[in-house]
């Protein structure tokens, strides 16, 4: 916060409720072995096969919205848990496409009820998951990361 305004600005807020987030999943999530990054990768991996596609590593990046190196380096260590398969994509010899073993399917859904439940907790000021209020703020919230920033600064 700046001392410029006594209330907090929306990014004040956006950065505090991303981090509150953040950490409960840690701690929700660290008794099934899992961190918040990890979940994130596993959950949407999840999703993705469950609507018939095995994403390559970019694919996945550009879909957590996460670095692709860092997409990699999750997998390695997913895959070294016995969590995540990769191959290597049959026309393009510099992809590697994701799946999940039966035991990292096991693993993440036990995950996602965990994270569902929190999500429950924290809509429940809106009205919970499927009110009017929660459809508007992820309309809103969708609206924002759509919008692209220009990460240089101006002097």
């Amino acid at each position: 916060m700046s001392e410029a305004s006594p209330e907090p600005t929306p990014g004040f807020l956006v950065w505090r409720l991303s981090t509150k987030w953040r950490v409960a999943v840690d701690r929700a999530l660290a008794p099934h072995g899992l961190t918040h990054a990890q979940y994130s990768l596993l959950g949407s991996l999840l999703g993705m096969q469950r609507s018939g596609r095995q994403p390559t590593q970019r694919e996945l990046a550009d879909h957590t919205g996460l670095e692709p190196l860092y997409v990699s380096k999750l997998a390695r260590a997913l895959e070294g848990a016995g969590l995540v398969e990769r191959t290597p994509h049959p026309t393009d010899t510099r992809a590697v496409r994701l799946s999940l073993s039966d035991r990292g399917r096991d693993t993440t859904e036990r995950a996602v009820t965990v994270v569902h439940d929190l999500l429950d907790q924290q809509f429940a000021p809106l009205g919970g998951l499927d009110s009017p209020r929660t459809r508007t703020f992820t309309r809103e919230l969708t609206a924002l990361l759509g919008t692209p920033l220009d990460s240089t600064i101006k002097e």
